[in-house]
Protein backbone atom coordinates (compact mmCIF):
# COMPACT_ATOMS: atom_id res chain seq x y z
CA UNK A 1 0.00 0.00 0.00
CA UNK A 2 1.54 3.39 -0.61
CA UNK A 3 1.13 6.50 0.69
CA UNK A 4 -0.26 9.52 -0.84
CA UNK A 5 3.17 11.92 -0.09
CA UNK A 6 1.00 14.83 -1.14
CA UNK A 7 -1.60 14.45 1.77
CA UNK A 8 1.13 14.10 4.27
CA UNK A 9 5.02 14.08 5.08
CA UNK A 10 4.95 10.17 6.33
CA UNK A 11 6.62 7.15 4.69
CA UNK A 12 5.45 3.66 4.78
CA UNK A 13 9.27 2.55 5.64
CA UNK A 14 9.30 5.83 8.68
CA UNK A 15 5.89 4.40 10.01
CA UNK A 16 7.06 0.90 9.75
CA UNK A 17 10.21 1.96 11.81
CA UNK A 18 8.43 3.68 14.29
CA UNK A 19 6.03 0.76 14.93
CA UNK A 20 8.90 -1.61 15.17
CA UNK A 21 10.48 1.19 17.86
CA UNK A 22 7.04 1.34 19.82
CA UNK A 23 7.03 -2.79 20.28
CA UNK A 24 10.61 -2.88 21.31
CA UNK A 25 9.41 -0.26 24.30
CA UNK A 26 6.19 -1.51 25.30
CA UNK A 27 7.45 -3.91 27.75
CA UNK A 28 9.34 -1.00 29.23
CA UNK A 29 6.72 1.47 29.55
CA UNK A 30 4.55 -1.38 31.19
CA UNK A 31 6.89 -2.32 33.74
CA UNK A 32 8.37 1.41 34.27
CA UNK A 33 8.51 2.66 37.78
CA UNK A 34 6.18 5.15 39.93
CA UNK A 35 9.33 7.37 39.88
CA UNK A 36 9.64 6.75 36.11
CA UNK A 37 6.16 7.73 35.32
CA UNK A 38 6.06 10.40 37.15
CA UNK A 39 9.06 11.73 35.85
CA UNK A 40 8.03 11.74 32.22
CA UNK A 41 4.09 13.59 33.65
CA UNK A 42 6.19 16.44 35.02
CA UNK A 43 8.25 16.70 32.18
CA UNK A 44 4.89 16.62 30.25
CA UNK A 45 3.58 19.25 32.55
CA UNK A 46 6.81 21.77 31.95
CA UNK A 47 6.21 21.75 28.16
CA UNK A 48 2.70 22.19 28.52
CA UNK A 49 3.25 25.31 30.35
CA UNK A 50 5.87 26.29 27.95
CA UNK A 51 3.41 26.23 24.59
CA UNK A 52 0.66 26.95 26.19
CA UNK A 53 0.12 30.45 24.69
CA UNK A 54 1.57 29.77 21.31
CA UNK A 55 -0.68 26.61 21.69
CA UNK A 56 -3.99 28.71 22.27
CA UNK A 57 -3.38 31.51 20.17
CA UNK A 58 -2.69 29.73 16.75
CA UNK A 59 -5.80 27.35 17.25
CA UNK A 60 -7.79 30.58 17.78
CA UNK A 61 -6.29 32.03 14.35
CA UNK A 62 -7.08 28.87 12.69
CA UNK A 63 -10.54 28.76 13.87
CA UNK A 64 -10.95 32.60 13.24
CA UNK A 65 -11.81 34.30 16.57
CA UNK A 66 -8.27 35.38 17.44
CA UNK A 67 -8.37 38.66 19.23
CA UNK A 68 -12.35 38.29 20.20
CA UNK A 69 -13.49 36.56 23.61
CA UNK A 70 -14.35 33.58 21.76
CA UNK A 71 -10.75 32.76 22.04
CA UNK A 72 -11.48 31.79 25.44
CA UNK A 73 -12.61 28.27 24.22
CA UNK A 74 -8.96 27.51 23.16
CA UNK A 75 -7.22 28.18 26.59
CA UNK A 76 -9.88 26.14 28.50
CA UNK A 77 -10.27 23.34 26.27
CA UNK A 78 -6.58 23.30 25.07
CA UNK A 79 -3.86 23.49 27.02
CA UNK A 80 -5.40 24.43 30.37
CA UNK A 81 -7.77 21.02 29.89
CA UNK A 82 -4.27 19.22 29.38
CA UNK A 83 -2.02 20.82 32.13
CA UNK A 84 -4.61 19.83 34.91
CA UNK A 85 -4.96 16.28 33.72
CA UNK A 86 -1.10 16.27 34.09
CA UNK A 87 -1.98 17.39 37.38
CA UNK A 88 -4.36 15.03 38.85
CA UNK A 89 -2.40 12.15 36.93
CA UNK A 90 0.85 13.44 38.82
CA UNK A 91 -1.28 13.37 42.25
CA UNK A 92 -2.63 10.11 41.14
CA UNK A 93 0.18 7.45 40.55
CA UNK A 94 1.86 9.58 43.60
CA UNK A 95 -0.69 7.98 45.85
CA UNK A 96 -0.81 5.04 44.55
CA UNK A 97 2.77 4.82 45.10
CA UNK A 98 2.49 5.26 48.21
CA UNK A 99 -0.72 4.33 49.32
CA UNK A 100 -1.84 1.85 46.74
CA UNK A 101 -4.09 3.71 45.06
CA UNK A 102 -5.37 7.19 44.61
CA UNK A 103 -6.47 9.37 47.79
CA UNK A 104 -10.26 10.30 46.63
CA UNK A 105 -11.16 13.34 47.18
CA UNK A 106 -14.68 13.32 48.66
CA UNK A 107 -16.66 10.26 49.70
CA UNK A 108 -17.56 6.82 48.63
CA UNK A 109 -21.02 5.70 49.28
CA UNK A 110 -23.44 3.41 47.80
CA UNK A 111 -26.88 3.96 46.33
CA UNK A 112 -30.46 2.04 47.42
CA UNK A 113 -30.19 -0.38 44.69
CA UNK A 114 -26.20 -1.61 45.66
CA UNK A 115 -24.37 0.97 43.07
CA UNK A 116 -21.46 2.54 44.45
CA UNK A 117 -20.72 6.30 43.66
CA UNK A 118 -17.58 8.21 44.50
CA UNK A 119 -17.65 12.37 44.78
CA UNK A 120 -14.77 13.13 42.44
CA UNK A 121 -14.73 17.00 42.20
CA UNK A 122 -14.07 19.69 43.53
CA UNK A 123 -10.53 17.75 44.46
CA UNK A 124 -8.54 20.71 45.93
CA UNK A 125 -9.27 24.39 47.54
CA UNK A 126 -8.80 26.08 44.31
CA UNK A 127 -11.53 24.08 42.82
CA UNK A 128 -14.32 25.25 45.02
CA UNK A 129 -13.19 28.94 44.31
CA UNK A 130 -13.10 28.45 40.42
CA UNK A 131 -15.70 26.66 40.20
CA UNK A 132 -18.00 27.33 43.30
CA UNK A 133 -20.92 24.76 43.18
CA UNK A 134 -19.70 22.59 41.11
CA UNK A 135 -19.46 18.94 42.12
CA UNK A 136 -19.33 15.65 40.48
CA UNK A 137 -19.32 12.14 41.31
CA UNK A 138 -18.38 8.69 39.57
CA UNK A 139 -20.84 5.88 39.32
CA UNK A 140 -19.49 2.48 38.85
CA UNK A 141 -20.47 -0.52 37.29
CA UNK A 142 -22.54 -2.13 38.89
CA UNK A 143 -20.58 -5.54 39.37
CA UNK A 144 -18.17 -3.29 41.84
CA UNK A 145 -18.96 -3.55 45.26
CA UNK A 146 -17.77 -0.93 47.64
CA UNK A 147 -15.50 -3.64 49.44
CA UNK A 148 -13.97 -4.39 45.92
CA UNK A 149 -13.60 -0.67 44.31
CA UNK A 150 -9.56 -0.32 45.10
CA UNK A 151 -8.86 -3.53 43.82
CA UNK A 152 -10.81 -2.28 40.33
CA UNK A 153 -8.37 1.27 40.56
CA UNK A 154 -5.17 1.81 38.70
CA UNK A 155 -4.99 -1.64 37.57
CA UNK A 156 -2.83 -1.07 35.35
CA UNK A 157 -0.47 0.43 37.37
CA UNK A 158 -0.04 -2.78 39.53
CA UNK A 159 -0.24 -5.35 36.87
CA UNK A 160 2.83 -7.94 37.50
CA UNK A 161 5.60 -7.79 34.86
CA UNK A 162 3.17 -6.79 32.21
CA UNK A 163 4.63 -7.33 28.58
CA UNK A 164 2.62 -3.69 27.27
CA UNK A 165 1.33 -3.26 23.97
CA UNK A 166 1.37 -0.60 21.17
CA UNK A 167 -2.02 1.71 21.10
CA UNK A 168 -3.20 3.97 18.18
CA UNK A 169 -5.12 7.14 18.79
CA UNK A 170 -6.61 8.31 16.43
CA UNK A 171 -7.02 12.11 17.21
CA UNK A 172 -9.84 14.49 16.95
CA UNK A 173 -9.42 17.35 14.32
CA UNK A 174 -12.00 19.68 16.43
CA UNK A 175 -10.95 20.19 20.29
CA UNK A 176 -7.68 20.41 20.75
CA UNK A 177 -7.03 18.39 24.27
CA UNK A 178 -8.50 15.54 23.12
CA UNK A 179 -5.78 14.19 21.52
CA UNK A 180 -3.09 14.38 23.90
CA UNK A 181 -5.79 13.63 26.66
CA UNK A 182 -6.24 10.27 24.65
CA UNK A 183 -2.27 9.69 24.77
CA UNK A 184 -2.45 9.89 28.53
CA UNK A 185 -5.43 7.63 28.80
CA UNK A 186 -3.52 5.20 26.88
CA UNK A 187 -0.14 5.14 28.56
CA UNK A 188 -1.17 5.77 32.45
CA UNK A 189 -4.56 4.13 32.52
CA UNK A 190 -3.57 0.55 29.85
CA UNK A 191 0.01 1.02 30.72
CA UNK A 192 0.16 1.16 26.43
CA UNK A 193 2.90 2.97 24.68
CA UNK A 194 0.89 5.05 21.65
CA UNK A 195 1.13 5.67 17.48
CA UNK A 196 -0.50 9.61 18.19
CA UNK A 197 -1.91 10.09 14.24
CA UNK A 198 -3.40 13.44 14.60
CA UNK A 199 -6.59 14.63 12.41
CA UNK A 200 -5.71 16.53 9.18
CA UNK A 201 -7.99 18.95 10.52
CA UNK A 202 -6.19 21.00 13.16
CA UNK A 203 -2.54 19.33 11.92
CA UNK A 204 -1.62 22.84 12.52
CA UNK A 205 -0.92 21.59 16.49
CA UNK A 206 0.89 18.72 15.86
CA UNK A 207 4.39 20.97 16.87
CA UNK A 208 3.04 21.25 20.14
CA UNK A 209 2.16 17.17 20.69
CA UNK A 210 5.97 16.80 19.70
CA UNK A 211 6.79 19.39 22.38
CA UNK A 212 4.63 18.14 25.15
CA UNK A 213 5.63 14.44 24.34
CA UNK A 214 9.21 14.92 23.58
CA UNK A 215 10.83 13.32 26.37
CA UNK A 216 8.27 10.23 25.76
CA UNK A 217 9.28 10.33 21.87
CA UNK A 218 13.56 10.01 22.75
CA UNK A 219 12.50 7.08 24.97
CA UNK A 220 10.60 5.10 22.30
CA UNK A 221 7.45 5.43 24.19
CA UNK A 222 5.38 7.69 21.69
CA UNK A 223 5.57 8.37 18.03
CA UNK A 224 3.50 10.78 16.27
CA UNK A 225 2.64 10.37 12.82
CA UNK A 226 1.53 12.99 10.32
CA UNK A 227 -0.41 12.53 7.33
CA UNK A 228 -4.31 11.55 6.07
CA UNK A 229 -6.67 8.89 6.28
CA UNK A 230 -4.26 7.08 4.05
CA UNK A 231 -1.96 6.77 6.60
CA UNK A 232 -4.68 5.94 9.45
CA UNK A 233 -5.94 3.21 7.41
CA UNK A 234 -2.13 1.83 7.14
CA UNK A 235 -1.65 2.40 10.73
CA UNK A 236 -5.22 0.34 11.63
CA UNK A 237 -3.86 -2.86 10.22
CA UNK A 238 -0.70 -2.34 10.37
CA UNK A 239 0.49 -6.04 12.41
CA UNK A 240 2.56 -4.25 15.05
CA UNK A 241 -0.40 -2.27 15.91
CA UNK A 242 -2.40 -4.08 19.14
CA UNK A 243 -5.13 -1.74 20.04
CA UNK A 244 -7.15 1.57 18.41
CA UNK A 245 -8.63 4.29 20.52
CA UNK A 246 -10.52 6.57 17.72
CA UNK A 247 -12.44 10.10 18.45
CA UNK A 248 -14.71 10.82 15.64
CA UNK A 249 -17.69 9.44 13.88
CA UNK A 250 -19.47 6.63 13.85
CA UNK A 251 -19.28 5.78 9.91
CA UNK A 252 -15.49 6.11 10.32
CA UNK A 253 -15.53 3.63 13.12
CA UNK A 254 -17.07 1.77 10.88
CA UNK A 255 -15.19 2.15 7.95
CA UNK A 256 -12.72 1.45 9.85
CA UNK A 257 -13.63 -2.20 11.38
CA UNK A 258 -16.06 -3.47 8.66
CA UNK A 259 -14.09 -2.26 5.60
CA UNK A 260 -15.98 -0.39 2.94
CA UNK A 261 -17.56 -1.28 -0.50
CA UNK A 262 -20.69 -3.63 -0.83
CA UNK A 263 -19.46 -6.26 1.60
CA UNK A 264 -19.53 -3.86 4.44
CA UNK A 265 -22.76 -3.32 5.88
CA UNK A 266 -23.30 -7.48 5.32
CA UNK A 267 -19.85 -7.48 7.65
CA UNK A 268 -21.53 -5.47 10.53
CA UNK A 269 -24.82 -7.14 10.36
CA UNK A 270 -23.01 -10.34 11.04
CA UNK A 271 -20.68 -8.63 13.76
CA UNK A 272 -17.55 -9.96 11.22
CA UNK A 273 -14.97 -6.91 11.89
CA UNK A 274 -12.62 -7.37 9.11
CA UNK A 275 -10.04 -5.22 11.93
CA UNK A 276 -9.76 -7.66 14.54
CA UNK A 277 -8.08 -5.90 17.45
CA UNK A 278 -9.10 -4.39 20.75
CA UNK A 279 -11.10 -0.72 19.59
CA UNK A 280 -12.14 1.77 21.61
CA UNK A 281 -14.11 5.12 20.44
CA UNK A 282 -15.42 7.77 21.30
CA UNK A 283 -17.99 8.86 18.58
CA UNK A 284 -20.45 11.51 19.39
CA UNK A 285 -24.48 12.02 20.56
CA UNK A 286 -26.96 13.90 19.76
CA UNK A 287 -27.39 15.57 22.87
CA UNK A 288 -30.73 16.16 24.45
CA UNK A 289 -30.75 19.27 26.91
CA UNK A 290 -33.93 18.44 28.94
CA UNK A 291 -35.69 21.43 30.61
CA UNK A 292 -38.17 20.54 33.57
CA UNK A 293 -40.83 23.05 34.51
CA UNK A 294 -40.44 25.18 37.44
CA UNK A 295 -40.55 28.80 38.96
CA UNK A 296 -38.14 29.91 36.67
CA UNK A 297 -37.72 34.13 36.83
CA UNK A 298 -37.29 36.32 33.99
CA UNK A 299 -33.62 36.45 34.06
CA UNK A 300 -33.65 32.61 35.09
CA UNK A 301 -34.73 31.85 31.43
CA UNK A 302 -32.19 34.60 29.84
CA UNK A 303 -29.70 33.34 31.43
CA UNK A 304 -30.63 29.38 30.80
CA UNK A 305 -31.05 30.51 26.94
CA UNK A 306 -27.64 31.63 26.89
CA UNK A 307 -26.67 28.53 28.25
CA UNK A 308 -28.84 26.75 25.65
CA UNK A 309 -26.95 29.08 22.74
CA UNK A 310 -23.46 28.01 24.40
CA UNK A 311 -23.98 24.11 24.31
CA UNK A 312 -24.66 24.66 20.74
CA UNK A 313 -22.14 27.53 19.45
CA UNK A 314 -19.09 26.56 21.58
CA UNK A 315 -16.42 25.60 18.96
CA UNK A 316 -19.10 27.21 16.24
CA UNK A 317 -21.27 23.43 16.78
CA UNK A 318 -18.60 21.15 16.25
CA UNK A 319 -18.29 19.56 19.52
CA UNK A 320 -19.11 15.54 19.90
CA UNK A 321 -21.41 16.55 22.89
CA UNK A 322 -22.87 20.08 21.50
CA UNK A 323 -26.84 20.53 22.22
CA UNK A 324 -28.87 19.70 19.19
CA UNK A 325 -32.26 18.46 20.88
CA UNK A 326 -33.85 20.64 23.78
CA UNK A 327 -37.17 18.76 25.31
CA UNK A 328 -39.44 21.18 26.83
CA UNK A 329 -42.61 20.14 28.50
CA UNK A 330 -46.06 21.32 26.47
CA UNK A 331 -47.73 22.08 29.70
CA UNK A 332 -45.42 24.45 31.40
CA UNK A 333 -46.48 27.94 30.71
CA UNK A 334 -43.16 29.02 30.23
CA UNK A 335 -42.43 26.99 27.40
CA UNK A 336 -43.19 29.25 25.03
CA UNK A 337 -40.91 32.50 26.52
CA UNK A 338 -37.87 30.28 27.11
CA UNK A 339 -38.12 29.17 22.89
CA UNK A 340 -38.29 32.94 22.26
CA UNK A 341 -35.52 33.03 24.45
CA UNK A 342 -33.57 30.56 22.98
CA UNK A 343 -34.59 32.47 19.40
CA UNK A 344 -32.82 35.68 20.70
CA UNK A 345 -29.71 33.90 22.38
CA UNK A 346 -28.86 31.87 19.12
CA UNK A 347 -29.40 35.23 16.82
CA UNK A 348 -27.43 37.50 19.12
CA UNK A 349 -24.44 34.86 19.90
CA UNK A 350 -20.93 36.25 18.58
CA UNK A 351 -20.17 36.08 15.49
CA UNK A 352 -17.45 33.17 14.52
CA UNK A 353 -17.05 31.03 10.87
CA UNK A 354 -18.26 27.69 10.68
CA UNK A 355 -14.77 26.57 10.25
CA UNK A 356 -14.78 22.49 10.60
CA UNK A 357 -15.25 20.81 7.00
CA UNK A 358 -18.94 20.62 5.81
CA UNK A 359 -20.46 22.19 8.83
CA UNK A 360 -22.09 24.68 6.86
CA UNK A 361 -23.47 22.48 4.20
CA UNK A 362 -24.89 20.52 7.18
CA UNK A 363 -26.43 22.90 8.34
CA UNK A 364 -27.84 23.70 5.01
CA UNK A 365 -29.17 20.48 4.35
CA UNK A 366 -31.04 20.49 7.58
CA UNK A 367 -32.59 24.10 6.89
CA UNK A 368 -33.42 22.75 3.78
CA UNK A 369 -35.55 19.52 5.09
CA UNK A 370 -37.11 21.19 7.47
CA UNK A 371 -40.15 23.48 6.71
CA UNK A 372 -40.42 25.20 10.02
CA UNK A 373 -36.50 25.87 10.33
CA UNK A 374 -35.48 29.35 11.55
CA UNK A 375 -31.66 30.36 10.28
CA UNK A 376 -30.58 33.38 11.91
CA UNK A 377 -27.57 35.51 10.31
CA UNK A 378 -26.40 36.65 13.19
CA UNK A 379 -24.20 39.35 13.81
CA UNK A 380 -21.88 40.72 11.02
CA UNK A 381 -18.68 38.68 10.64
CA UNK A 382 -20.03 35.12 10.96
CA UNK A 383 -21.71 31.82 9.93
CA UNK A 384 -25.19 31.99 10.10
CA UNK A 385 -27.18 29.06 12.83
CA UNK A 386 -30.14 27.54 12.25
CA UNK A 387 -33.42 26.49 14.66
CA UNK A 388 -35.53 23.67 14.10
CA UNK A 389 -38.41 24.15 16.97
CA UNK A 390 -41.54 21.91 17.33
CA UNK A 391 -40.77 18.36 16.03
CA UNK A 392 -42.91 15.61 16.30
CA UNK A 393 -41.49 13.40 19.50
CA UNK A 394 -43.31 10.49 17.42
CA UNK A 395 -41.50 10.37 14.66
CA UNK A 396 -38.74 8.31 15.66
CA UNK A 397 -37.14 8.45 12.14
CA UNK A 398 -36.48 11.97 12.15
CA UNK A 399 -33.15 13.01 10.96
CA UNK A 400 -32.04 15.29 13.65
CA UNK A 401 -33.49 12.70 16.84
CA UNK A 402 -31.07 10.21 14.73
CA UNK A 403 -27.71 11.95 13.46
CA UNK A 404 -25.29 14.24 14.92
CA UNK A 405 -25.42 17.37 12.83
CA UNK A 406 -21.81 18.68 14.19
CA UNK A 407 -22.66 21.91 12.92
CA UNK A 408 -24.47 25.21 14.49
CA UNK A 409 -27.84 23.51 14.17
CA UNK A 410 -30.38 23.11 17.48
CA UNK A 411 -33.95 21.66 17.74
CA UNK A 412 -36.56 21.66 19.69
CA UNK A 413 -39.50 19.07 20.64
CA UNK A 414 -42.19 19.33 23.36
CA UNK A 415 -43.55 16.29 25.61
CA UNK A 416 -46.64 15.84 27.49
CA UNK A 417 -46.50 15.65 31.52
CA UNK A 418 -49.37 17.31 33.75
CA UNK A 419 -46.25 17.78 36.18
CA UNK A 420 -42.85 17.93 36.85
CA UNK A 421 -42.53 14.20 38.10
CA UNK A 422 -44.40 12.84 34.60
CA UNK A 423 -42.68 15.46 32.46
CA UNK A 424 -39.45 14.12 33.64
CA UNK A 425 -40.34 10.45 33.20
CA UNK A 426 -41.58 10.80 29.48
CA UNK A 427 -38.27 13.06 28.93
CA UNK A 428 -36.26 10.24 30.30
CA UNK A 429 -37.88 7.36 28.56
CA UNK A 430 -37.43 9.80 25.08
CA UNK A 431 -33.62 10.54 25.81
CA UNK A 432 -32.67 6.46 25.90
CA UNK A 433 -34.88 5.77 23.75
CA UNK A 434 -35.32 7.56 20.91
CA UNK A 435 -32.12 10.27 20.24
CA UNK A 436 -29.22 8.44 18.91
CA UNK A 437 -26.27 8.20 21.41
CA UNK A 438 -25.27 8.01 24.91
CA UNK A 439 -22.47 9.81 25.48
CA UNK A 440 -24.19 13.12 27.76
CA UNK A 441 -27.23 14.85 28.29
CA UNK A 442 -27.78 17.79 30.28
CA UNK A 443 -31.36 18.63 32.80
CA UNK A 444 -32.16 22.03 33.44
CA UNK A 445 -34.03 22.51 36.37
CA UNK A 446 -34.68 24.69 39.30
CA UNK A 447 -33.68 23.91 42.59
CA UNK A 448 -37.15 24.05 44.67
CA UNK A 449 -38.03 22.06 41.79
CA UNK A 450 -35.53 19.51 42.66
CA UNK A 451 -36.30 19.54 46.33
CA UNK A 452 -39.86 18.93 45.39
CA UNK A 453 -39.19 15.83 43.59
CA UNK A 454 -36.93 14.48 46.03
CA UNK A 455 -36.18 10.92 44.85
CA UNK A 456 -38.15 11.32 41.75
CA UNK A 457 -35.36 13.45 40.22
CA UNK A 458 -32.59 11.05 41.90
CA UNK A 459 -33.72 8.36 40.17
CA UNK A 460 -34.31 10.54 36.60
CA UNK A 461 -30.84 10.89 36.64
CA UNK A 462 -29.96 7.38 37.57
CA UNK A 463 -32.33 6.15 34.50
CA UNK A 464 -30.44 7.93 32.09
CA UNK A 465 -27.96 5.57 30.23
CA UNK A 466 -25.45 8.26 29.33
CA UNK A 467 -21.73 8.15 30.05
CA UNK A 468 -22.17 11.84 31.42
CA UNK A 469 -25.07 13.58 33.29
CA UNK A 470 -24.85 17.20 33.95
CA UNK A 471 -27.32 18.86 36.32
CA UNK A 472 -27.60 22.50 35.37
CA UNK A 473 -24.55 22.58 33.10
CA UNK A 474 -23.40 21.50 29.61
CA UNK A 475 -22.35 17.65 29.24
CA UNK A 476 -18.41 19.57 27.78
CA UNK A 477 -17.93 20.60 31.55
CA UNK A 478 -17.96 16.78 32.28
CA UNK A 479 -15.05 16.42 29.34
CA UNK A 480 -13.11 18.93 30.69
CA UNK A 481 -12.86 17.99 34.95
CA UNK A 482 -9.48 15.95 34.43
CA UNK A 483 -11.01 13.40 37.34
CA UNK A 484 -14.24 12.78 35.79
CA UNK A 485 -14.70 9.92 33.10
CA UNK A 486 -15.71 10.74 30.04
CA UNK A 487 -16.85 8.04 27.83
CA UNK A 488 -20.64 6.39 26.49
CA UNK A 489 -22.53 4.57 28.55
CA UNK A 490 -21.63 0.89 28.77
CA UNK A 491 -22.63 -1.70 26.68
CA UNK A 492 -22.56 -0.88 23.13
CA UNK A 493 -20.81 -3.74 20.55
CA UNK A 494 -18.28 -3.05 17.67
CA UNK A 495 -21.84 -3.35 15.40
CA UNK A 496 -23.81 -1.29 17.25
CA UNK A 497 -21.28 1.07 18.50
CA UNK A 498 -23.47 3.89 18.96
CA UNK A 499 -21.32 6.84 20.82
CA UNK A 500 -18.62 4.41 21.02
CA UNK A 501 -16.82 1.90 23.37
CA UNK A 502 -14.40 2.42 26.44
CA UNK A 503 -13.69 5.96 28.39
CA UNK A 504 -11.08 8.26 28.34
CA UNK A 505 -9.96 10.86 31.23
CA UNK A 506 -10.53 9.56 34.18
CA UNK A 507 -7.35 10.79 36.00
CA UNK A 508 -8.44 8.53 39.48
CA UNK A 509 -7.74 5.21 36.96
CA UNK A 510 -11.05 3.80 37.76
CA UNK A 511 -11.06 0.42 36.44
CA UNK A 512 -14.84 0.59 35.57
CA UNK A 513 -16.82 3.65 35.58
CA UNK A 514 -20.41 3.71 34.33
CA UNK A 515 -21.33 7.59 34.31
CA UNK A 516 -20.28 10.63 35.98
CA UNK A 517 -22.60 12.64 37.60
CA UNK A 518 -22.26 16.44 37.62
CA UNK A 519 -24.13 19.53 39.36
CA UNK A 520 -23.79 23.02 39.44
CA UNK A 521 -26.06 26.02 40.75
CA UNK A 522 -29.02 26.85 38.82
CA UNK A 523 -28.71 30.60 38.34
CA UNK A 524 -25.20 32.41 38.51
CA UNK A 525 -23.88 34.57 41.54
CA UNK A 526 -25.35 36.55 43.08
CA UNK A 527 -28.84 35.17 41.84
CA UNK A 528 -27.68 32.09 43.09
CA UNK A 529 -27.94 32.34 46.84
CA UNK A 530 -31.39 34.02 46.24
CA UNK A 531 -32.34 30.34 45.36
CA UNK A 532 -30.79 28.84 48.35
CA UNK A 533 -27.71 27.93 46.63
CA UNK A 534 -24.22 28.07 48.38
CA UNK A 535 -22.53 28.71 45.19
CA UNK A 536 -20.50 32.00 44.19
CA UNK A 537 -19.94 30.98 40.58
CA UNK A 538 -20.79 33.79 38.13
CA UNK A 539 -21.68 33.43 34.40
CA UNK A 540 -18.70 30.48 33.39
CA UNK A 541 -15.74 31.84 31.00
CA UNK A 542 -16.82 28.59 28.59
CA UNK A 543 -20.23 30.76 27.70
CA UNK A 544 -20.08 32.16 24.30
CA UNK A 545 -21.61 35.46 26.28
CA UNK A 546 -18.81 35.85 28.15
CA UNK A 547 -17.39 39.29 27.78
CA UNK A 548 -13.67 38.36 28.97
CA UNK A 549 -13.43 34.90 28.64
CA UNK A 550 -10.08 35.61 26.40
CA UNK A 551 -8.92 36.99 29.71
CA UNK A 552 -10.16 34.40 31.73
CA UNK A 553 -8.67 31.49 29.83
CA UNK A 554 -5.20 33.37 29.86
CA UNK A 555 -5.18 33.58 33.69
CA UNK A 556 -6.85 30.22 34.81
CA UNK A 557 -4.19 28.51 32.94
CA UNK A 558 -1.28 30.97 34.32
CA UNK A 559 -3.21 30.06 37.52
CA UNK A 560 -2.76 26.41 36.77
CA UNK A 561 0.82 26.07 35.93
CA UNK A 562 2.04 28.61 38.68
CA UNK A 563 -0.87 28.34 41.15
CA UNK A 564 -0.86 31.28 43.85
CA UNK A 565 -3.14 33.62 45.93
CA UNK A 566 -2.60 36.43 43.64
CA UNK A 567 -3.24 34.83 40.81
CA UNK A 568 -6.72 33.03 42.33
CA UNK A 569 -7.70 36.54 42.95
CA UNK A 570 -7.14 37.89 39.71
CA UNK A 571 -8.79 34.61 37.97
CA UNK A 572 -11.97 34.77 40.29
CA UNK A 573 -12.18 38.55 39.64
CA UNK A 574 -11.87 38.58 35.99
CA UNK A 575 -14.66 35.48 36.01
CA UNK A 576 -16.86 38.06 38.29
CA UNK A 577 -16.66 40.84 35.21
CA UNK A 578 -19.50 38.31 32.57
Amino acid sequence: MAIDQAAGTTTVGALDRDVEVLREHARDWARLGFAGKIRHLRTMRARTVEVGAAWADVAAKAKGIAGTALAGEEWLSGPYGLLIALDRLIATVGEVAQFGGPRLPGAVRTRADGQVVADVFPAQSSDRILLSGVRAETWMAPEIARGTLAAHTASALHAPKPDGYVTLVLGAGNIASIAPLDVLSALYAHGSVVMLKPNPVNAYLTPFFAHVFGALVDEGFVRIASGGADVGAYLCSHPGIDAVHLTGGERTHDAIVFGTGPDAAARKAAAQPLLRKMITSELGNVTPVIVVPGPWSAPDLAFQAAHVATMKLHNAGANCIAAQVVVTPQAWPLAERFVDAIRGALAAAPPRPSYYPGADDRRRAVADAHPTAETFAGPPGGDPRTFVPNLDPARHDESLFTTEAFAPVLAQTALPGEDAASFLRDAVAFCNDVLHGTLGASILIHPRTIAELGPVFDDAVAALRYGSVTINTWPGVGFLLPTASWGAFPGNTLANVGSGIGCVHNALLFDAPEKTVVRAPFAPFPRSLGDGERALLPTPPWFVTHRHADVVGRRIFAFAANPSPVRLAATALDAMRA
